[in-house]
């Protein structure tokens, strides 16, 4: 079922101004975040900003056997056939893989870490669950970009998210410097949503996932916010996490140098936030980009 009312309409054929959020961005009670891992000062920061870095939280050299892994999976030929496998446009190269948890164990242990979790339910106030998951690579050279968009627009309008009480991990799997298109962040902009101009077609996520054209804010808009809040790009070596909003506006540029850029992202949803039918009025995209099965909380694992 679906709420009778969309507190957040977008995707319409007539365009929408943007308008201040009526969610709050940080959940926990005075007990959660006093007693949580994230310090006052990161906690607001969080809340004013729309995310937070930290350099180095996993040691680099426990990320070798992901990116190991990884190399593995460039060759594997049914992976590149399996549906949540996108491939660069007009190329064989993997531009990102979904469900990547439920690929492997090695990610899925990774997902339960006690010391992501804890940060999470700080900050989301209660039991979450994995909503997505995913990597996404940028070859040296070849590496194309991701346009601006807020994940919250798209959660809500083709999954049926129906409140903003998500958020994004993103684990550097391999340094991200200046020119290897690090993730880009609007600071600020999570306090407001901006609708898109445009009706969602039947099976978007099959182009929208190798070129976003619905769902992507207003030139008008974005303009608006950085002129406003700037734009900034945590980068930091491997094991480096990024922590952002699910409404903050995003984007990378593409890979222009010779470095590899590969993230990793789990995207955790509160146990109170499950999805409805989407509010686009299509049918749900499917589970590798929106998990509607499995709700139960994340228990931490007693070692990472």
């Amino acid at each position: 079922m679906r709420d009778s009312q969309d507190l957040f309409p977008t995707r319409l054929e007539r365009k929408l101004g943007m308008f201040e959020r009526i969610d709050p961005v940080v959940y926990g009670d005075e007990t959660q975040l006093a007693n949580g891992p994230l310090d006052k000062s990161q906690v607001e920061a969080y809340e004013r900003d729309g995310f937070l870095s930290f350099d180095g939280f996993f040691d680099a050299d426990d990320m070798q056997a992901f990116i190991d892994e990884l190399r593995g999976y460039e060759d594997d030929a049914d992976l590149k056939l399996s549906e949540g496998t996108i491939l660069e446009p007009g190329r064989e190269e993997i531009r990102t893989v979904f469900g990547i948890h439920q690929v492997s164990e090695r990610f899925n242990r990774l997902t339960r870490d006690p010391r992501l979790l804890a940060i999470v339910k700080q900050l989301l106030g209660s039991d979450v669950y994995i909503h997505q998951s995913r990597i996404n690579y940028k070859p040296g050279f070849k590496g194309k970009g991701f346009d601006w968009h807020s994940d919250f627009e798209t959660w809500h309008s083709e999954d049926g998210m129906p409140r903003m009480r998500a958020l994004s991990c993103s684990i550097v799997l391999t340094d991200n410097g200046e020119f290897n298109g690090p993730l880009m962040l609007i600071p600020g902009s999570h306090r407001y949503f901006v609708p898109c101009v445009g009706r969602t077609p039947e099976n978007n996520y099959k182009e929208s996932l190798k070129s976003q054209e619905v769902g992507v804010p207003p030139a008008s808009s974005l303009r608006e916010l950085m002129l406003e809040n700037d734009i900034e790009a945590p980068k930091g070596p491997a094991g480096s996490l990024i922590i952002f909003e699910c409404n903050t506006l995003h984007g990378s540029n593409i890979n222009m140098s010779c470095w590899p850029r590969s993230n990793l992202f789990f995207v955790y949803n509160s146990v109170e936030n499950t999805l409805h039918e989407p509010y686009c009025g299509n049918r749900p995209r499917p589970e590798f980009l929106a998990e509607r099965s499995d709700w139960q909380p994340l228990e931490p694992l007693d070692e990472p």
